[in-house]
């Protein structure tokens, strides 16, 4: 069986801040959508609070969670995920390991700040999704222009008072 890609999906603002309070401080449709299209059928790899925010927003939209393999890091031993397709993990390597034997195609590490430091060596592609501007953040993703230096797509956008692009890196 052939090895996955191993990628990481991030919007960020341009000093690479992607949360305030454990949101995201911008709401793009475009952005979401985009997420949703890259990551269904696939695998998931987030950590607790990312994945429980996740799963607020879907609760609160009364839509259904989009058909995809979750693997949530948590250090608490007796965390269940109510949903099916999901399995929990202790700790980074542990996810990666998992995800290697469930999926065949690409695996997405997506969040929060913790997951992303620790699971950037693992990488192989980046998916990035740049909003201009400075944003009130107490999130950051970790530096990577060091690591990623291929650029293999960019697409400038504009929607609901936001500009940004849409970003693809390759070791």
């Amino acid at each position: 069986m052939k090895k996955p890609t191993i990628s990481m999906i991030v919007a960020m603002d341009e000093n690479r801040g992607i949360g305030y309070q454990g949101k995201i401080p911008w709401h793009i449709k475009e952005d979401l959508l985009r997420f949703k299209h890259l990551t269904l059928g696939k695998t998931v790899i987030m950590g607790r609070k990312t994945f429980e925010s996740v799963l607020g927003y879907y609760q609160k939209s009364g839509r259904p969670i989009p058909e995809r393999n979750h693997i949530i890091i948590t250090r608490d031993r007796n965390y269940q995920s109510p949903l099916e397709n999901s399995f929990v993990v202790d700790s980074i390597e542990k996810a990666i390991r998992l995800a290697k034997r469930i999926e065949e195609k690409e695996v997405f590490i997506s969040g929060g700040a913790q997951t992303f430091a620790q699971g950037i060596k693992y990488a192989d592609k980046l998916y990035l999704t740049i909003v201009d501007g400075e944003f009130k953040t107490d999130t950051v993703f970790p530096e990577y222009k060091h690591i990623f230096k291929k650029k293999i797509f960019e697409e400038k956008k504009e929607a609901e008072d936001y500009r940004f692009r849409f970003v693809e890196l390759m070791k």
